[in-house]
């Protein structure tokens, strides 16, 4: 996946169609904003961004490992406590040792 901005893909059109036809999703920027997506017709679900067809594509060809999502519940909490305000008086110790 690239990104290019509309004034070089004006001038570059037939190149980028050329990337496009082989398999290469192109981003269209203005002014830094991707406002666009060029890909072949048929490369994934209309409204899916270029991310998430990168992702999809690097999973199906066994690149990525896509799990569930994260679930905090899964971790214990840690049997370390400390006082509250611990943190903070650390840090303004360790900042009046280096001035």
């Amino acid at each position: 996946m690239k990104a290019v901005g509309i004034r070089e893909l004006k001038a570059r059109l037939s190149q980028y169609i050329r990337e496009v036809r082989r398999g290469e999703v192109v981003l269209v920027t203005d002014r830094g904003e991707v406002v666009a997506e060029l890909r072949q017709p048929g490369r994934g679900p209309p409204g899916e961004s270029g991310t998430d067809y990168g992702l999809r594509r690097l999973a199906e060809a066994g690149g990525l490992v896509v799990r569930e999502p994260h679930d905090p519940a899964l971790y214990q909490a840690s049997p370390v406590r400390v006082e509250p305000g611990t943190a903070e008086r650390l840090l303004d110790d360790e900042r009046a040792d280096n001035p």
